[in-house]
């Protein structure tokens, strides 16, 4: 990114940290599609909850998947999130513990708690498995007596 690009990208992370989502939007659409994953990726949540504009389920999955495709490791775990409650795309346990497992790898303690999570209850047409949850659990730093 040019030395404006990163001067642009603060200016629109400030906006959005802010709650200015309007102008978050204005200035991080540029940027994401220069092909910024952090841009990419707020695009996605300000699309997905109509923050600034209005809700557009398929700008948000266009860009969360953008963003999760390019390793982006919150993107991942938000693209998990789509797919596991089916929200702007439909309900896929396959692809939430994909992109869940993809984000945990790069260490994303909550990708790893979700993952525990989904094993251990079963949920999303995952199936119930009890030593995957607590592999998943121990790499989120969860202690052996925490893990029943």
């Amino acid at each position: 990114m040019s030395a404006q690009d990163d001067m642009d990208f603060n200016s629109g992370m400030m906006a959005f940290e802010a709650k200015h989502f309007s102008r978050a939007m204005q200035i991080l659409s540029v940027i994401a599609e220069k092909g910024n994953t952090d841009a990419m990726h707020r695009c996605a949540i300000m699309y997905q909850n109509g923050l600034g504009v209005a809700v557009n389920k398929e700008a948000a999955l266009k860009w969360m998947e953008k963003a999760a495709e390019q390793g982006h490791e919150l993107a991942q775990h938000g693209l998990g999130f789509m797919y596991m409650e089916g929200d702007c795309v439909e309900q896929n346990g396959e692809q939430a513990v994909k992109w869940f497992t993809k984000a945990a790898e790069q260490g994303l303690q909550g990708s790893q708690t979700t993952l525990g999570m989904m094993y251990e209850q079963g949920t999303a047409g995952v199936a119930k498995d009890l030593d995957k949850a607590k592999e998943w659990y121990a790499k989120a730093g969860f202690s052996p007596e925490e893990i029943k």
